[in-house]
């Protein structure tokens, strides 16, 4: 596996300690400009060592030097045995209301715009606090934040990813979230105590969408109104929504202003799984697709960066992006899975913070085989039909759901490979791929399980999923962004992000088209839109390309690559309030890459907002 390497000077070290007491101490960047510590340029000044370029005595930014580590000893945490938890309902004391209930301690400030129409059918408590979690058998218990099942005074230990909800179309839920997160003095060397849970990317109304914004304090909880509605609900489709903007795969996330970056990486992520009539989690019924949890297994991806204590470590002070030397799948270091010769659906989803994958199956012992699989989806979305792929990349908070069947492969041991080069936060490095056996084997996939009936359908024979929602319809408006490095950090239509800054104003239940433009030379931007899911009409003036770089179908994240544009289609529906888009290099969105616009009865028509 290729690991990046480096050797500290005694310049090097301090600059590192000093900036790790200032992430530490909360602070972000606006503190760090209102008190002269950063440049114009976005870099730390150079007083007692803390200039950012001086870190390293090879001046790159981007390397850490871990431990080392066992590979593949732990097994992958999966919903099927419980190790990665199912989260469960409850009763809430108090009774949830529309308004918020601050008498009771409630940090939401927004009524809930849907509370009474889409009345909550089930009720979950969940308790963000530390833990210890074991990461690999070779390092000391980290210290993590995580999201325990239950209210505060349950004292359940965190899980980290946070535990799976299985969700349903038509069923509306209600999520109260407790803050007992550390004081900040305690905070473990990064993450802010102050958090705002974002489900990523539901059809949510703005008060229960996460905003950067809606954060809340420790001691306080939020309740989160999810009305698990197809888009539509309420305009084009009324009463029942659209089944073609159905979605499936979804996560949800810290979304704390200023701060993502650190909470996630710290463990505030998890799955959120949305299933109906067709996506059915059975599969002897509908789109007959394997079986949740036992045949479908969702697999978060997250590298990681450990101190030479074996002790997890952030360094927010590298504007380009973060790259771990350790890859984490579901929590756990290069695990290992056992499999049975049968199909399974497997979801995966990179959470960060700055690296991009693109996994192929490989033999070892059969480095020239090409070990085909089946792509049924991008982002939460099922794609029209399933589409037959080597490989599949991923940029950060980009999902696909993939069908491997392992039958042809009984007795064998296949690895997850992420084959593209990447040397640092920018993106990938001129899209080499490299060869196989030569990449990151990130997870052990073993077909040694019992031989067991397979009732799902074989993707060759899956003619259509959903059909695409027509873009054949004149955009209200037409907007363009640019998105760059100037200024200090990031800026979109050279403007950084402000909480009260409203850029422009979509009229609801209308069309509009965006483009948006990388103007940042090498850097990539995984460019996420909340609320509503995005086709893309073209890239580079070009249709989107397919296999095994998938940008079509319903996306809700665009892998914008450097010096690209793209061109995205969009309805906005049914509620209003709120919403950001930023990119979701985690880096990039804390240094203040994004915008907020809302959406209203009556709409603007700015063209370059």
């Amino acid at each position: 596996m290729h690991l990046l390497k480096h050797q500290w000077s005694r310049l090097a070290r301090t600059a590192w300690t000093n900036r790790q007491e200032i992430i530490k101490a909360g602070l972000g960047r606006r503190d760090l400009f209102k008190m002269g510590l950063l440049t114009s340029a976005g870099y730390l000044v150079a007083k007692r060592g803390l200039s950012t370029r001086a870190a390293y005595a090879d001046d790159d930014d981007n390397v850490c030097s871990s431990p080392p580590t066992r590979a593949f000893y732990d097994l992958l945490p999966t919903p099927r045995d419980g190790t990665m938890k199912i989260q469960t309902p409850t009763t809430l004391t108090p009774t949830p209301t529309a308004a918020p209930n601050t008498a009771a301690g409630e940090g939401r400030k927004i009524t809930h715009q849907a509370f009474t129409q889409f009345a909550p059918q089930k009720f979950y408590a969940v308790t963000q606090r530390a833990g210890y979690v074991s990461v690999s058998p070779d390092l000391p218990l980290q210290t993590l934040w995580g999201f325990a099942i239950g209210t505060p005074t349950e004292n359940k230990p965190i899980d980290v990813p946070g535990p799976v909800y299985v969700a349903h179309y038509g069923e509306p839920i209600l999520v109260r979230n407790f803050n007992q997160l550390p004081a900040q003095d305690k905070n473990g060397g990064f993450g802010l105590p102050s958090v705002s849970t974002h489900l990523h990317n539901g059809h949510t109304p703005s008060e229960s969408d996460g905003n950067p914004c809606d954060f809340f304090e420790r001691g306080y909880f939020y309740d989160q109104h999810y009305p698990n509605v197809l888009a539509g609900i309420n305009s084009t489709h009324p009463g029942t929504g659209d089944i073609n903007e159905a979605m499936s795969t979804l996560w949800y996330h810290d979304h704390r202003v200023d701060f993502t970056s650190q909470n996630v990486y710290k463990g505030l992520a998890g799955f959120y799984l949305l299933f109906n009539d067709h996506d059915t989690s059975d599969e002897n019924t509908g789109f007959h697709l394997p079986s949740f949890p036992a045949y479908d297994i969702p697999m978060m991806f997250a590298d990681k960066c450990f101190d030479s204590s074996g002790k997890l470590f952030f360094d927010l002070f590298n504007l380009d992006g973060i790259l771990g030397d350790k890859f984490t799948v579901n929590g756990k270091i290069q695990p290992v899975l056992h499999v049975s010769p049968r199909r399974y659906r497997f979801r995966w989803l990179d959470a960060g913070p700055s690296r991009f994958y693109q996994f192929f199956l490989t033999d070892l012992t059969n480095l020239s085989a090409h070990n085909l699989f089946w792509q049924i989806s991008s982002d939460g979305n099922l794609l029209p039909k399933p589409i037959r792929v080597e490989s599949v990349r991923l940029s950060v908070a980009e999902r696909a759901d993939v069908i491997i069947d392992f039958a042809p492969f009984a007795g064998k041991t296949l690895y997850l490979e992420n084959r593209l080069k990447q040397d640092d936060g920018r993106g990938p490095t001129d899209h080499e791929i490299r060869s196989a056996g030569q990449g990151n084997l990130v997870l052990k996939i073993i077909v040694d399980g019992p031989t067991v009936a397979d009732h799902s359908q074989d993707p060759a024979t899956i003619t259509k999923f959903y059909d695409l929602p027509s873009t054949a319809v004149t955009p209200r408006v037409k907007r363009t962004f640019v998105f760059s490095d100037s200024g200090g950090g990031w800026q979109i239509n050279e403007r950084f992000f402000a909480c009260n800054d409203i850029r422009f104003t979509v009229q609801e239940n209308s069309v509009e088209q965006w483009t948006l433009i990388n103007d940042g030379g090498e850097w990539e931007h995984p460019i996420h839109i909340h609320f509503e899911e995005f086709q893309t009409l073209s890239i580079n003036g070009r249709a989107p390309a397919t296999s095994p770089l998938v940008q079509t179908g319903r996306k809700d994240v665009l892998r914008l690559e450097a010096d690209a544009s793209a061109t995205l289609f969009f309805r906005f529906r049914d509620f209003t309030g709120k919403y950001p888009m930023h990119c979701h290099n985690t880096i990039h969105e804390d240094h203040a890459m994004m915008l907020r616009f809302d959406i209203a009865p009556i709409g603007d028509t700015r063209q370059s907002p």
